[in-house]
């Protein structure tokens, strides 16, 4: 009998978006008659990214770096002008940018065109964040805390949208803020549902362990939230890109492990550490 049984979130690792992605780059790997391209990594999380480039899926920085073939815009999704830029020097375009990505995009265009001052609940820089602010156009601003506020001058009709990763406990923070500070408030929640999921999952789970594994990319905004939802509930928490990076010595009291993972996070990459956490605790017995 191992020193610790593991226990998985009921709700763990890729999202549609996120499979869907990757059903598009692949079929476009073993499709293709030249070179294939995805703009930007297609998701975050850098063994997909490896595994794809391996199979012939490589990865451009921007469109100067592709002079032929298929460029697959990435789950995040992109500005406009990219997609334009792509079909204008003759490339062929897949897009793979998640659909509740693009219900973000339809729904800043929406608010914006009624003239609502637009504010983005998200983390500046991201991919996701950078493709929804070209999508709003001019005036829309990104904030991720209320305390980005105070200085911002604020009109009398605002309208918000969230970088579909985000949390509920963000939105609301900063709904909060601007509830008393604006004439008119239209709130728009794109918060996607498998984050919520996820999230939800991943708190109840981490609220009764005695460690938690946290399985995904370290540059993936989804799962760094989850592992500070897991870490708030279990100090123990431990966030891994690979199964090899497991210790033993993280377990060594522990009975119930638990175990999330990212919406980028492919089944076998949960089944890998799995299977390392059954191995760890069966030589911890030992």
């Amino acid at each position: 009998m191992a020193a610790f049984c593991v226990e998985v979130a009921d709700r763990a690792g890729v999202c549609y978006g996120v499979e869907r992605a990757l059903r598009m780059a692949r079929d476009a790997g073993l499709a293709a008659t030249g070179r294939v391209h995805t703009l930007g990594p297609l998701i975050h999380n850098p063994i997909v990214v490896q595994d794809l480039a391996a199979s012939g899926v490589e990865v451009a920085d921007s469109l100067d770096d592709v002079e032929s073939g298929t460029v697959i815009v990435r789950a995040h999704g992109v500005v406009p002008e990219i997609v334009r830029e792509a079909s204008d020097r003759g490339l062929e375009v897949l897009d793979a940018t998640c659909p509740y990505v693009k219900k973000v995009h339809r729904a800043a265009e929406r608010l914006v065109s009624e003239g609502y001052r637009l504010i983005i609940v998200g983390e500046p820089g991201h991919p996701e964040v950078e493709g929804i602010l070209g999508h709003a156009g001019p005036g829309a601003v990104v904030v991720s805390d209320p305390a980005e506020l105070p200085t911002m001058e604020i009109g009398g009709k605002v309208g918000v949208v969230v970088q579909t990763t985000q949390t509920a406990e963000a939105l609301s923070a900063v709904v909060a803020a601007l509830a008393a500070r604006t004439g008119e408030l239209r709130v728009i929640n794109t918060i996607c549902a498998a984050t919520q999921e996820r999230q939800d999952s991943a708190a109840k789970l981490a609220s009764r362990v005695d460690a938690m594994v946290v399985v995904g990319g370290k540059n993936s905004g989804n799962t760094r939230r989850l592992a500070e939802i897991c870490r708030d509930r279990c100090p123990a928490t431990f966030h891994i890109e690979d199964a090899a990076e497991l210790e033993s010595s993280w377990f060594a009291h522990a009975r119930v492990v638990g175990l999330t993972a990212g919406a980028s996070t492919p089944p076998e990459h949960i089944d890998r550490a799995v299977e390392a956490l059954r191995s760890i605790g069966e030589g911890l017995e030992a």
